[in-house]
């Protein structure tokens, strides 16, 4: 009887042990491996090789009209290397437009510019004025989707782009921290003195009194900015690609 109550007993154990083992088992979650854990791909939006750009500013009499005018004109700007890329209408005055289309050819994009029948199709669009045209080699672009914050379009001249360049660079996380956000950066195609920079306001109270800052100053300075920067703010109304 002794040696069969200490059979029960070291069985009875066996089993407590078992079982506790299994419910610390069953209680631990799984560690993911490497092949369960999903891995992220992190997408790269910066584009540094160059990509011409023909840019055009003009005031119009009514944007419906001047919009529609200005879709019926694709096939033209198609035939000369131009695709339409952006339109956008001024903060302050929104009878202001802009007009930024991607170039194939510098050559072509400057004949279209000066042909009789663009003259034409911007009469008939309402266009007051002569428009401001001209075609940017934007050398840095960030592609990322930011969604329809205002945009501005600023440009200045400078002593030597390399120096202004490192500059615009070296600003980024100062924009960044005023509610700016860098979008584009370049020259005029035939002069590299003549800058073109494209940013997104997240903030435009804050980036207002960033621009009059002495901070800016600083580096309008530093930059070897030879000119007053000019600044177009407007709204994004038509995407295009």
């Amino acid at each position: 009887l002794t040696k069969f109550s200490a059979l029960l007993i070291c069985m009875a154990t066996t089993l407590f042990f078992i079982s506790c083992n299994n419910e610390k088992k069953e209680a631990e979650p799984e560690t993911p491996t490497s092949e369960t854990t999903p891995t992220v791909e992190k997408v790269n939006t910066i584009v540094t090789t160059p990509e011409l750009m023909m840019m055009v500013k003009h005031k119009v009499k009514d944007y419906a009209t001047f919009k529609t005018v200005y879709d019926g004109h694709d096939s033209a700007r198609l035939a000369n290397g131009l695709h339409s890329y952006v339109l956008g209408r001024g903060m302050d005055d929104s009878m202001m437009v802009v007009v930024a289309l991607k170039a194939d050819n510098l050559e072509k994009a400057k004949a279209f510019s000066k042909d009789a029948v663009l003259k034409t199709a911007m009469q008939k669009a309402g266009v007051v004025g002569a428009p401001e045209i001209s075609f940017i080699n934007a050398v840095w672009q960030d592609t990322v989707n930011v969604g329809s914050i205002p945009r501005v379009i600023t440009s200045f001249t400078v002593k030597d782009f390399d120096v202004a360049k490192k500059g615009f660079e070296e600003g980024r996380q100062e924009r960044i921290d005023n509610g700016i956000a860098d979008r584009q950066y370049g020259h005029e195609a035939d002069d590299n003195h003549k800058v073109s920079m494209v940013t997104a306001l997240n903030d435009v109270d804050k980036a207002k009194a960033y621009w009059a800052s002495d901070a800016v100053k600083k580096r309008i300075e530093a930059g070897g900015l030879t000119t007053e920067p000019k600044r177009f703010i407007f709204n994004i109304t038509a995407r295009y690609r």
